[in-house]
């Protein structure tokens, strides 16, 4: 990619230059994941949990045709308050938005292929996609980008309306390493568990950046640290499975298929549990923008 097309903010470019700790952010979230200005409280939100670890956030966006690796506050305002005229862009996407000079909001596969550009180690998301239900054909291009490209994603595990033992498997036979964040099972996004067990279990940031260092010595590709909710914000889990069971069906009732399904199914657990999801997505969103930081400052001494 070249220079011009992709452009650090010269805090990013100062600490990737420096060797200091740098946590990449996704700018969906910002522009379609919730509205304004929560969206804008909850970027800023992010950004300030990034820095109060001793990290630099660098938040990425598509504008106007150029890929901004770390944000100023004008330009994460702009992302917040023009979500609807951002598209959502997967890193397939990246390329028509770059050459058309159009805005994009970054998805979990096209933050994670800037950040790898960029040379920045560690991102700090909600949760990825995975093997959606009932289809096991359509799968979110999350999972190959984890597999190629040299990044580490901290999320609360996979989105819950997705079909989480398919998701697991296939992470597993992309060869992504996934590493439980103090627990020893697979998260489920609003819920700490999901019965699916982990191989490999990690309690603290330093042994995170030991075993990445060893994984990328071996030039090796993504890895998974799966992070659960914080425990105050995580749902019921009968509660939250009875919900996606009504948004897939009304989804399905009114043929809502590809990129519009998530925020539409999103916004529809928000309505059926009072809010409770979007404060839960909130927590867990902040809970892995810490954990990330804290990841990516161990990783500079290891």
């Amino acid at each position: 990619m070249s220079s011009a097309a992709l452009v650090p903010s010269e805090e990013v470019r100062s600490a990737l230059a420096e060797r200091r700790a740098v946590v990449a952010l996704e700018s969906t979230i910002l522009a379609h994941g919730l509205p304004w200005p929560e969206n804008l409280d909850v970027g800023r939100g992010l950004e300030a949990e990034v820095r109060a670890q001793g990290a630099v956030p660098a938040t990425i966006a598509v504008v106007d045709g150029v890929a901004r690796i770390g944000l100023d506050a004008a330009q994460l305002e702009r992302v917040a308050r023009e979500g609807s005229g951002f598209a959502k862009a997967g890193a397939a996407d990246l390329a028509v938005a770059l050459a058309r000079g159009r805005s994009a909001a970054t998805t979990v596969s096209a933050t994670a292929t800037l950040a790898a550009r960029a040379g920045i180690a560690v991102f700090a998301t909600g949760g990825i996609g995975g093997v959606h239900r009932g289809d096991a054909g359509d799968v979110s291009s999350d999972l190959t980008t984890l597999a190629r490209e040299r990044v580490a994603v901290v999320s609360a595990g996979a989105k819950a309306i997705l079909d989480l033992p398919r998701t697991v498997e296939l992470l597993e036979t992309l060869g992504v390493l996934v590493l439980g964040f103090g627990t020893d099972e697979f998260p489920a996004f609003y819920t700490r568990g999901s019965g699916l067990a982990l191989e490999h279990r990690v309690d603290t940031p330093d042994e995170v950046a030991r075993i990445l260092a060893a994984h990328w010595a071996l030039e090796r590709g993504g890895v998974l640290i799966a992070n659960p909710c914080p425990r105050e914000a995580a749902l019921d889990a009968g509660a939250i499975e009875a919900a996606i069971a009504e948004a897939l069906a009304e989804a399905a009732a009114r043929r809502i298929v590809g990129k519009p399904l998530t925020p539409f199914l999103l916004a529809h657990l928000a309505r059926a549990t009072g809010g409770r999801s979007v404060a839960a997505n909130r927590a867990l969103a902040l809970s892995n923008a810490r954990v990330g930081a804290q990841v990516a400052v161990a990783l500079t001494h290891a």
